[in-house]
């Protein structure tokens, strides 16, 4: 029979707190453990889970996602391409938004203006978010 682990060994095998591993578990993010004495106790491959679990909130996907993609898992299909499709759409506007961002301030930085609202070009970007253009938009040179 395989090793089983106790929550603290797997926190430790992990870096992952006990107390997250049991919200996990009280999620069904991680699936209950095998009781021994009222002692939860894992089998090894726990901790391949908990990692999967870290990449993936570490690449974007909420708690919620997770609990969808570990379900998508193990039906049938592969539902789980469908939220990572999702999930890399909702970055690339993520990405886009945040590159448009960065080059506003660039080019504020860049700005001969003392004082910003005393350039023509903040305020054309400042009337067009007005009239409801994204920013993406609205800062195109």
């Amino acid at each position: 029979m395989d090793e089983q682990l106790t929550i603290g060994e797997l926190a430790g095998r992990t870096g992952v707190a006990a107390s997250a591993l049991r919200y996990w578990e009280e999620l069904g993010l991680l699936p209950e453990p095998e009781r021994v004495s009222g002692q939860r106790r894992y089998p090894p491959s726990a901790a391949g889970l908990v990692g999967a679990i870290l990449l993936l909130r570490d690449v974007g996907f909420t708690l919620r996602e997770v609990k969808a993609f570990i379900a998508a898992r193990t039906a049938a299909g592969d539902g789980w391409r469908e939220l990572h499709r999702r999930k890399v759409a909702e970055l690339d506007q993520l990405i886009a938004r945040a590159q448009a961002a960065r080059t506003a301030i660039a080019h504020s930085l860049a700005c001969p203006h003392e004082d910003i609202f005393d350039c023509s070009t903040f305020a054309c970007v400042v009337e067009a978010r007005l009239a409801g253009t994204p920013l993406e938009e609205a800062h195109k040179h």
